[in-house]
């Protein structure tokens, strides 16, 4: 049986930006721009595509639709979704950076399994232009990983499983079964879940909690548990292998799936 040889890891909510602000804060500026307004909640249900496809479903949305209409008098079309997604890149390039911080044990963790020889390769819904900030940023903070793919020049970002696959050809990893997919949105589920790879979900600092570490810190444990568990059902839900309270728990996790594969 195959042990792991490899994890990949998804970026903001999972490896950097805890509670994954950057992008939410830029879909609702860009949003607000236009004169059709979406809550973070809507921008949150799609985070982890690549960000001219969740630019797209907001377009979908049905107030959204209403309030275009009624601001322009005519239907958006393609040229409203990318001239609201300059708006977006434009508002995300201000605070990159400074959302590239990573997430408290992340740093830990990569080295320990560094340590066992396990590769560190990545995937994101961010272009190649905007990971050329996120990860000499991150770098500065002692985040480093192997291998870093985008869905620029791919078919398709998540839930497609290419960039797992141009990870695994850049990191000479033979087999599926050998990688484990660690994320914190729903689409990162089904990434690994599509590519064959084990898929495993992380809680805190993601996405889906949509928290930050002082709500996290300063919310009474039970309301805190309750939010974890919705969480956890939905990734369960999407088809995640193993769903981890933290990122700190992932070492253990993969010896878990080694003594399973031995």
């Amino acid at each position: 049986m195959k042990k792991i040889d490899c994890i990949i890891m998804d970026w903001a909510g999972t490896a950097v930006d805890y509670g994954c602000f950057a992008p939410v804060e830029a879909f609702v500026e860009s949003f607000k721009a236009i004169g059709t307004p979406v809550t973070v909640a809507e921008t949150r249900a799609h985070m982890g595509l690549t960000k001219i496809e969740e630019v797209r479903a907001l377009f979908g949305i049905g107030h959204v639709k209403s309030d275009f209409h009624a601001k322009y008098g005519r239907d958006y079309d393609e040229n409203d979704v990318q001239e609201c997604y300059k708006k977006f890149q434009k508002q995300l390039f201000r605070t990159l950076e400074y959302y590239s911080k990573p997430i408290p044990g992340v740093v830990d963790v990569i080295s320990r399994l560094r340590k066992q020889g396990v590769k560190v390769g990545s995937t994101t819904g961010y272009t190649r232009g905007m990971m050329d900030v996120v990860v000499p940023a991150a770098a500065a903070h002692g985040y480093i990983i192997d291998n870093c793919e985008t869905s620029d020049n791919l078919p398709g970002g998540r839930p497609k499983p290419y960039m797992i696959y141009q990870n695994m050809c850049r990191l000479d990893i033979p087999s599926a079964r050998s990688v484990v997919k660690v994320g914190d949105t729903v689409s990162d589920i089904k990434e690994g879940v599509n590519a064959g790879a084990w898929s495993v979900g992380v809680i805190l600092g993601s996405n889906e909690l949509a928290l930050t570490e002082k709500e996290v810190a300063e919310m009474p444990a039970d309301e805190l548990r309750e939010r974890m568990k919705d969480v956890r059902y939905r990734m369960y839900a999407a088809g995640a292998d193993y769903v981890i309270d933290g990122i700190e728990e992932l070492p253990m996790l993969i010896d878990c799936i080694n003594s399973i594969n031995s």
